[in-house]
């Protein structure tokens, strides 16, 4: 027994030398984990071969000599547990087989999901606070990671919207609603579902989805219909309006009934219901006097009324399907008519109409030129006897009435201002009013051309242009009284203002060429005078009207000589001129100027300047003239004209004037007499 003990070990070792064996045969590896390396070592005996076995998961593994490697990236969401079976074969038997598991492990890698992007839902109006909106079920999301734990939360798209509606929980995305809707002020809401896998926020890895909920308030029927006008009403309630009319005793009147504030109309007191009304008299005529209309609300007349009578009707309005009603009174005055007469809505009535106009053309409202002249009158007891007014024009044949519009009678020649009376009487009451109508007959309109700035009259247009015409004032209407001032703001139109505009631009024209003639007349010697031109071969003379006075005429010179051609020495520059003295030289001789000065075609003919002062210390005027000679025995002083080089430079040109005297006294050609 104890040699045996001895060889056990060794026959066991001996038996595992013979077969394939692996060192661990179960792995765990995580999801989009890569193995470079080799899984596990295969321990194969000599002689022996070692494969993948048919049963192995397809892909996954491969062998690589005595190396088992993995042959994929493990994803959880495909195969959560990779199995390769090996076998160890001696030619073609198997000798071992063995058997490697790898659990693939979950990782967060995967976003949730919702089952819609956008998911639109009516909820009605009279829902019940703390209802379930949208279940669970509904709009929870999927996520395909094993162990992850959703998160949601709401968030509101319309401001606002998150007062009304909550989830159940954080895990449980259930819609409740938290407070009532009104259609009226909430008709669509907008939210935004969130869900993460991740209850921190910004745990990581993390991933979020989002999808939108649109929340659409059907209206609820919760309110009966309201008879209008409604003597006060807000969204949610109306006091119905009362209906008050009057009818003539011994008459059935054939229309609908005339009541105030209006006809017999009632709605949906839910507008986005907006149920069809029906209508019925439920109590207040025994005798069937009057009868409605069930979809119009038209009150009318089945009979006669033989003596002055109140009606208080009952009439109800109920929603076609029956749903809701409400009702009104409606009261009647049968009352006897005798004495009720019609009115005029105005005492006088203004219109116009061309000379000349056909028989039967329309009268046209001086106010409003493109209407008809239309008059009307109205019963203030019975309105609806207004239909059955007539009217009639009682003292001018040129005139008639063609119901209540105004037509020609009569060809009107003559232009001028027509007066007519027109009379309304109410067929049924007898009763009758007047009122006055003021026509006025204007000439007919003819177009005539504008005139132009220029003072010849507009071009005839190029073919395809239009071009307005200047009205014809005598078209507009002269109205007094209440309709004068509406048309007096249409006397004047457009192409009126433009032919003012034209006439004023060319009377501004002349005006500017006058001043332009006057300033010429009045400046031209001065003009020319600083114009810098030497006029040698022109015939000119100057005057000074200012100081032509005859009680001036005997002014003495400035400075005396000696007759005869005597030299004197240049006299004190004479003070400059005033501006007023110099502006205002005349074209004429100046009296007891020197004769070559006046002189047109003498060669001493002066020059384009004239110059006059009044010297405080002499007892007179003083005039200058320049000249190219002049006489001898003119009581004159010589002054050198300066060359043209030296006009640059008086006052050089003033030290030596009497260079340029000739030899024998006579003096030259640049020389200046005074």
């Amino acid at each position: 027994m104890g040699a045996w003990a001895l060889l056990l070990p060794l026959l066991v070792a001996t038996a595992r030398a013979q077969v394939c064996a692996v060192s661990n045969n179960i792995f765990e590896v995580q999801e989009n984990t890569i193995q470079s390396g080799p899984l596990v070592h295969i321990d194969v005996p000599a002689g022996q071969q070692v494969t993948l076995g048919s049963s192995s998961t397809p892909f996954a593994f491969r062998i690589q000599g005595t190396e088992l490697f993995l042959n994929v990236t493990p994803d959880y969401e495909e195969n959560t547990l990779l199995e390769a079976h090996l076998e160890c074969k001696s030619g073609n038997t198997v000798v071992t087989q063995l058997r490697v598991i790898v659990f693939v492990l979950d990782v967060n890698d995967n976003p949730p999901k919702f089952p819609f992007e956008l998911r639109v839902e009516d909820v009605p109006e009279d829902s019940k606070v703390n209802t379930t909106v949208i279940p669970e079920t509904e709009l929870e999301a999927q996520d395909p990671d094993k162990d992850d734990v959703l998160f949601y939360t709401l968030q509101e798209v319309t401001p606002g919207a998150g007062s009304f509606f909550s989830l159940l929980g954080t895990n449980l995305p259930a819609l409740r609603l938290d407070r009532p809707l009104d259609f009226y002020k909430w008709q669509s809401m907008s939210l935004l579902l969130l869900v993460r896998d991740t209850q921190e926020e910004n745990a990581q890895p993390s991933h979020t989805a989002t999808a939108t909920l649109v929340l659409d308030v059907r209206p609820a029927d919760l309110r009966p219909p309201w008879f209008l006008p409604c003597a006060y009403s807000d969204l949610y309630v109306c006091i119905n309006a009362e209906y008050q009319g009057a009818v003539p005793t011994g008459h059935r009147l054939p229309a609908p009934l005339v009541l105030r504030p209006g006809p017999i109309y009632a709605v949906d007191g839910d507008r986005g219901v907006n149920q069809r009304v029906l209508y019925s008299i439920v109590t207040g005529q025994d005798d069937g006097t009057f009868a409605i209309d069930a979809d119009s609300g038209n009150l009318t007349m089945t009979r006669s009324v033989p003596s002055p009578k109140t009606f208080t009707l009952l009439v109800k309005g109920e929603q076609s399907d029956g749903a809701r009603y409400s009702v009104t009174w409606v009261t009647i005055e049968a009352r006897s008519a005798t004495g009720s007469v019609p009115q005029f809505l105005q005492s006088r009535y203004y219109g116009t109409v061309v000379r000349n106009s056909a028989v039967g053309v329309e009268v046209r409202d001086a106010a409003s030129p493109s209407l008809p002249l239309r008059v009307w009158a109205q019963d203030p007891d019975f309105p609806d006897l207004n239909s059955a007014i007539t009217y009639r024009i009682t003292n001018n044949t040129d005139f008639r009435m063609d119901g209540e519009i105004v037509r020609t009678a009569a060809r009107l020649t003559q232009e001028g201002v027509s007066y007519a009376e027109v009379e309304a009487m109410n067929t049924v009451t007898a009763g009758t009013a007047r009122s006055v109508l003021e026509i006025q007959v204007l000439e007919p309109q003819e177009p005539a051309p504008t005139a132009s700035p220029s003072g010849g009259s507009t071009p005839t247009p190029e073919p395809g242009t239009s071009q307005p015409l200047a009205p014809d004032p005598s078209r507009t209407p002269q109205p007094s009284g209440p309709a004068e001032s509406q048309a007096e703001d249409r006397r004047f139109s457009a192409v009126d203002m433009a032919a003012l505009g034209g006439v004023l631009g060319a009377l501004l024209l002349l005006a500017l060429i006058a001043l332009v003639i006057l300033g010429h007349r009045q400046f031209g010697g001065r003009l020319k005078c600083c114009s810098g031109k030497a006029l040698d071969h022109q015939a000119l003379a100057f005057d000074n009207q200012a100081f032509s006075d005859p009680h001036e005429a005997n002014w003495a010179p400035a400075l005396r000589a000696s007759p005869g051609p005597t030299r004197a020495g240049p006299p004190e520059p004479p003070e400059p001129a005033p501006r007023e003295a110099s502006g205002s030289a005349a074209a004429g001789p100046a009296p007891g100027a020197p004769e070559a000065a006046r002189d047109g075609g003498s060669p001493a003919a002066v020059r384009s300047i004239l110059t006059k002062e009044r010297r405080p210390d002499e007892g007179g005027y003083k005039a200058v003239w320049f000249g190219e000679d002049i006489g001898a025995e003119a009581d004159v002083v010589v002054l050198n004209a300066p060359a043209p080089n030296a006009a640059r430079a008086p006052d050089s040109g003033s030290e030596h004037s009497g260079d340029g005297d000739d030899e024998d006294g006579e003096p030259g050609g640049g020389s200046t007499y005074v």
